[in-house]
């Protein structure tokens, strides 16, 4: 509850809310705090003087800051403007946060009574013309004739401060102790009464009629003690009517009058009670997601510190060894040791600094949030729908506002708590004031990225990636597949990339995959073993890429037609290289006595000469000119009729 106090202070005064208002920017502000920080303008450059009898709750318009310089340079608190401050003569005082706070307003004498805004006991009416700037966002308004009633009063942020006060408010006694009271541990709904344990069970056993009344804790048993029929709201505009509608357009709760006579007649208005219940299920589903990212936030804090840990000893085991080596060296080599020490603790100051402004980062994140949290839920807990309904919206944007701000890459540690730093003591005594920390280790074994990893046909599509925190330098890698038979792996690929596509595998067969890291310092280790299956029959089409240009394609590429009286050739989009397959074709028409042939051949066979002519292809053609006699041909052999 305690990160959720910030929510229930006023951002003027620095206590705790009391009559809170909302302003049009959806912020909150005291009602006393609102007329503290009032700055009367001058009626001749209003531009609200000629029409601020008729104006409403949402014709405020926001004045142009540049022009009427509310802003203090000084201080980004609150000026004056052109020196008509409502008590010119008396000092202004700051809030808690910097936000300065004018004294209350002085009455004017002609001011007309319409004016002014009723306020029990003595607090004085407020002065025509006056402008309140918000002191969160610092946006400026001028104020019509109804002063500050036309600001609609927060009533669930009241009720939600009330119960938190009540919350931090001395512990409850018991109401049977007989000497000294113990502290109260439940009340009891039915009864009205708080216990304490020993009376609890001596008063109040859990058996017979008494079993069936409810124990409720203290703070909420003296929470519905106090809890009072929801109020009636009223509209601001038209005191005597209740508000029953909502207004979508201007996002406001309304009444019928409104409707009728005011300039929400002719916008789309809905239930308020839908409405609320509508909104009370955003403002929850969205805190759904924040609670994730807070959950997520607590465990990367625990990694944050137990990084600090891991760094601090790493660091100490370094130094230690550092120190061995540096040791058995000569006088020479102990001067260059402080230099290198003081190299080590300086890399190992820079871990802690980073990871250390890292948890305090995302420990005030974290605050921040779970007091929004906080707040919301109490916020749900309202039964009041207009007053919920009055800042549903701004909380909605605050929660996803504040979920976007968890977003990739916050909750990523920094800096790694390794140190990749090996001292090398073999050089020869005289190039010790050459002694320098190098990198000798091997690239750590890379991560197959399994999302992208896929295959087709008989090809396979690797990808990898290094681990996150690594720093060692990688020169390249080494990707290996078995023979799809349970083989010995063999080379497939060495180079800088990260990605990789294997074609000409087996069909219908399972390969086992890895891939590893190297750099001059040697080779690193493997990755997991990836297994990728290879599909079970080979699909394909017709290629247009390596066929002859005077072959025309249609039907998906699965029908060719050729026109030319010489010999042409066109291939499958599929590879294979072992295993029995089979595939049927069929010849729609052929003109002119060709002679047609089908087989296999390489990928750099003759796109020109007949099929079978080359050394790169098998063919079976029909011997059309006798008698449609079949041939086999390769190297241009005929074999086999």
């Amino acid at each position: 509850m305690d990160e959720m106090e910030e929510e229930l202070k006023c951002p003027v005064c620095g206590s705790f809310y009391r009559e809170p208002i909302i302003l049009p920017c959806s912020h909150n502000i005291c009602l006393a705090c609102a007329r503290n920080i009032l700055v009367q303008t001058p009626d001749a450059e209003s531009p609200q003087s000629s029409r601020a009898s008729g104006s409403g709750v949402s014709d405020y318009d926001y004045l142009d800051l540049d022009k009427m310089s509310l802003y203090s340079e000084a201080d980004s608190g609150y000026g004056s403007y052109g020196g008509f401050v409502s008590a010119p003569t008396t000092p202004c005082q700051k809030s808690p946060n910097g936000v300065r706070v004018f004294p209350p307003t002085v009455p004017q004498p002609q001011a007309p009574q319409q004016h002014l805004l009723p306020q029990p006991g003595s607090l004085p009416p407020i002065p025509r013309n006056s402008c309140i700037t918000c002191p969160q966002c610092h946006r400026s308004l001028i104020l019509d004739d109804r002063g500050l009633r036309g600001f609609p009063k927060n009533r669930v942020l009241e009720g939600v401060v009330d119960r938190y006060q009540q919350s931090k408010a001395a512990a409850l006694k018991c109401q049977l102790c007989e000497k000294s009271p113990k502290e109260a541990t439940v009340m009891c709904e039915q009864c009205d009464v708080f216990y304490c344990d020993p009376c609890r069970l001596r008063c109040h056993p859990p058996r017979g009629p008494l079993a069936k009344h409810r124990l409720v804790p203290p703070a909420q048993g003296r929470i519905s003690r106090r809890t009072s029929p929801r109020k009636i709201s009223t509209c601001t505009e038209h005191e005597l009517e209740n508000l029953s509608m909502y207004c979508v357009q201007c996002k406001m709760p309304v009444c019928y009058q409104c409707l009728e006579e005011g300039k929400h007649g002719t916008h789309e208005v809905k239930a308020l009670g839908a409405m609320w219940k509508l909104h009370k299920g955003q403002l929850s589903q969205a805190l759904n997601g924040l609670s994730d990212r807070a959950t997520e936030a607590k465990e990367f804090l625990v990694q944050l510190r137990n990084m600090v840990q891991h760094i601090q000893e790493n660091g100490v085991e370094f130094e230690a060894c550092l120190v061995a080596q540096c040791d058995a060296l000569i006088d020479a080599l102990n001067r260059r040791k402080a230099q290198l020490l003081a190299r080590v603790n300086k890399e190992h100051e820079h871990k802690l600094k980073v990871v250390r402004d890292q948890i305090s980062h995302c420990t005030v994140k974290l605050r921040q949030t779970t007091g929004l949290m906080e707040y919301c839920l109490e916020v749900i807990k309202e039964n009041d729908p207009s007053g919920f309904l009055q800042i549903s919206d701004a909380l909605i944007r605050r929660v996803h506002m504040t979920e976007s701000q968890w977003g990739k890459g916050t909750l990523t540690p920094r800096m790694t708590s390794d140190f990749d730093l090996t001292l090398d003591s073999g050089p020869l005594l005289q190039t010790i004031h050459q002694l320098d920390f190098v990198q000798m280790k091997v690239p750590a074994a890379p991560m197959l990225q399994l999302e992208e990893c896929c295959t087709q046909n008989n090809s396979a599509t690797l990808s990898w990636k290094q681990p996150p925190l690594s720093t060692i330098a990688v020169d390249g890698y080494i990707l290996e597949l078995d023979d799809g038979n349970g083989g010995p792996f063999r080379e497939v690929y060495v180079g800088t990339e990260t990605i990789c596509t294997v074609d000409g595998l087996h069909f219908h067969s399972t390969y086992k995959s890895r891939v590893k890291a190297f750099n001059a310092s040697g080779v690193g280790q493997y990755s997991k073993t990836l297994i990728m299956q290879t599909s079970e029959i080979a699909w394909f089409t017709f290629d247009p890429v390596s066929a002859h240009p005077d072959i025309i394609f249609s039907n998906d590429n699965l029908t060719v037609t050729c026109n030319s009286y010489d010999d042409r050739v066109v291939m499958g989009n599929s590879a294979f290289s072992r295993g029995v397959h089979y595939w049927e074709m069929t010849i729609d028409r052929y003109d002119n006595h060709p002679d047609p042939a089908f087989g296999i051949a390489r990928a750099d066979v003759l796109k020109d000469v007949m099929l079978g002519k080359d050394d790169k292809a098998w063919a079976m053609y029909v011997d059309n000119n006798r008698s449609n006699r079949s041939w086999f041909m390769h190297n241009n052999s005929h074999t086999n009729r």
